[in-house]
């Protein structure tokens, strides 16, 4: 028996189906952030002072927290703070 009728909105994922659904795909892209950053530690010269490189480092700490909504602070890693005067500071 499918678990929605076709008047319904579909009923969320439980954890085993999201589990079956994402698990290749997010190991896929553990690995490929982690292969990333192996590349940098091998490349010649030092990030340390790039900017780009701490917002990875504070993104990549919020994958780590148990909490909900880690894709929204992980987004906000990567964004500037909000200026109310946005539009004078563009010209």
């Amino acid at each position: 028996m499918s678990r929605e009728s076709a008047s319904e909105a579909p009923l969320p994922m439980n954890h085993a189906e999201v589990a079956d659904r994402y698990f290749l795909e997010m190991r896929c892209r553990v690995l490929d952030l982690a292969a990333a950053l192996d590349r940098l530690d091998r490349a010649e010269g030092r990030a340390d002072d790039d900017p780009r490189f701490a917002q990875l480092r504070n993104a990549i700490a919020e994958l780590s927290t148990a909490e909900l909504g880690r894709a929204e602070r992980v987004q906000l890693a990567f964004s500037r703070e909000y200026d109310p005067d946005w539009r004078g500071a563009r010209g």
